[in-house]
């Protein structure tokens, strides 16, 4: 399919709740909360990755491949009004997501093996997820769950998000109603830090996220919660 965005440098930093509450203290100094967050600051992202028969998806990442593509859906606050379908492309430090909506009938019926809808559709994405289900096998494989509190800085157009309580669920085809999360991260208190920013990274949040015990590194949630199968 034609790829139209933008790609954006992401960085990534794994923190414990010590490391947390200064640098969060700093950056509201400077920036804003994401517009969509609750009352505590925070929502609930869940997404559903796929992958093929070879976990090539998982492979690539292990492997350290710098160029990638992973698949997902994803929803937010368990809120079905609101179910998108995303390819991330990795490239690099660089990354893009390209997205598509879909209809509860359509995540309903993606998710149990019934995708000649997919063909015809009028998102590009949707029928490239189809091609690739159907030749490449990709298939639901895991649940990945996590409270996120994002914060924004219009200059750069930068994007700060702490994600915490990492959790998985294997997929099964009633896993949604009958889901069993558990802990994805070694450490209850792990935090992964994200950045994400357009062609520059401003001075004054690039000081700020510099601290001792922040280090960049990387880190895939998908590959966290596959450790589990």
């Amino acid at each position: 399919m034609d790829v139209s965005g933008q790609y954006r440098h992401e960085l990534k930093y794994e923190i414990d709740y010590a490391a947390y509450l200064p640098l969060r203290q700093r950056l509201r100094s400077v920036m804003n909360p994401d517009r969509h967050v609750g009352a505590d600051g925070k929502y609930r992202i869940r997404s559903i990755y796929f992958d093929n028969l070879n976990d090539k998806a998982l492979r690539e990442k292990i492997d350290g491949a710098a160029k990638r593509e992973k698949f997902r859906i994803r929803y937010y606050n368990d809120d079905f009004s609101y179910i998108m379908l995303e390819k991330k492309m990795k490239d690099g430090n660089l990354c893009m997501k390209i997205d598509a909506p879909l209809t509860k009938k359509e995540y309903d019926a993606l998710l149990a093996g019934e995708i000649l809808w997919m063909a015809c559709h009028p998102s590009p994405l949707i029928r490239e997820m189809y091609a690739k289900m159907k030749y490449q096998l990709l298939r639901p494989r895991v649940m990945v769950s996590y409270l996120r509190e994002p914060y924004i800085y219009r200059a750069g157009n930068v994007r700060i998000t702490f994600d915490s309580d990492i959790r998985t669920s294997l997929y099964h085809q009633n896993f949604l109603e009958e889901r069993h999360d558990i802990r994805a991260t070694d450490a209850p208190q792990t935090i992964i830090l994200e950045v994400k920013y357009d062609s520059f990274l401003p001075e004054v949040i690039a000081h700020l996220i510099q601290s001792e015990g922040v280090r960049q590194q990387a880190f895939s949630k998908y590959a966290a919660c596959r450790r589990f199968g």
